[in-house]
């Protein structure tokens, strides 16, 4: 039986998908360099293929993973289809479910409290991340990140929540809803990751978009290519200098005991810390 574990503050700086129906690519992505390697049984499979990744995706965690600092996650079905219903019953059925899930198409709250009390109920201990890609999963954005202490990151759909909006899939268009996600993640200590860039050609263009999501709160973004992740890595890797500042601040609040405290000048409260962890985190992931 699993327990619930609490959230862990780890390096999301990119990600990739593996298909479920392939399971020899699996290996391949974790060796890619990202972050975490997503389990495709959604969008990127057929209808008529859903059994047969599902089968398959379920399958590559029947053995223990190594621990190589790679995140795991799985995207199941929308909740509120029946193939997702059927992802979610091959979950609880399983006595080594995957160490997360991603949640496709989420709309509200009870969606998530749903899935928690279930998995809650048959022991698994596994996460969740949810991607925020309708009208109404980001008018709830903020109730639905703080639905459950498994919710490790919320996601950015962009491409759906463009075509919802009726916008144009650039920048300036969606900057409400992306800052509306970050605002959600922000507010209960998780992570944003931000929605892959779609042109393979353009990668100025990526590093740019990127580095407008770090600004805005964004832990990474998500990649379509291999060749993308180490683009993505160094824009939300931070400096030595960065390193240096959070082990500071750190510092000075472990001797100061209080609930703000003075670093280079500058006053600083208690809230910053999980940044300062973070950073920590991903110093650590690139030095090992």
């Amino acid at each position: 039986m699993g327990e619930q574990t609490e959230r862990a503050v780890r390096p999301r700086r990119s990600f990739i998908f593996s298909p479920g129906l392939r399971p020899d690519m699996f290996p391949k992505a974790l060796a890619c360099g990202t972050d975490i390697v997503c389990v495709e049984l959604e969008d990127g499979i057929a209808p008529k293929d859903k059994a047969e990744a599902r089968a398959k995706g379920l399958a590559l965690f029947a053995e223990p993973q190594a621990d190589d600092g790679v995140e795991r996650i799985v995207r199941i079905n929308c909740l509120r289809t029946e193939i997702g219903l059927a992802d979610v019953q091959a979950i609880l059925a399983t006595d080594t479910p995957p160490p997360a899930l991603m949640l496709p198409k989420v709309k509200t709250p009870d969606e998530v409290i749903w899935l928690d009390d279930l998995l809650t109920e048959r022991g698994h201990g596994t996460r969740l991340h949810i991607i925020i890609e309708t009208n109404e999963g980001l008018e709830a954005a903020y109730d639905i990140a703080h639905a459950s202490p498994r919710i490790d990151a919320l996601f950015f759909g962009g491409v759906d929540m463009a075509a919802e909006l009726r916008c144009k899939n650039a920048w300036e268009p969606l900057l409400y809803a992306r800052s509306r996600i970050a605002h959600a993640a922000a507010s209960v200590g998780i992570d944003a990751i931000d929605v892959p860039y779609l042109d393979l050609e353009d990668p100025d263009g990526m590093a740019h978009e990127a580095s407008l999501a770090r600004d805005l709160g964004f832990s990474g973004k998500g990649s379509i290519h291999p060749k993308q992740i180490p683009i993505l890595n160094n824009v939300f890797t931070p400096d030595d200098a960065q390193v240096a500042h959070a082990n500071r601040i750190l510092q000075a609040f472990a001797d100061a005991d209080t609930g703000l405290v003075v670093v280079d000048g500058k006053l600083i409260e208690k809230p910053v810390l999980r940044e300062m962890n973070r950073i920590l985190a991903i110093a650590e992931r690139v030095s090992g």
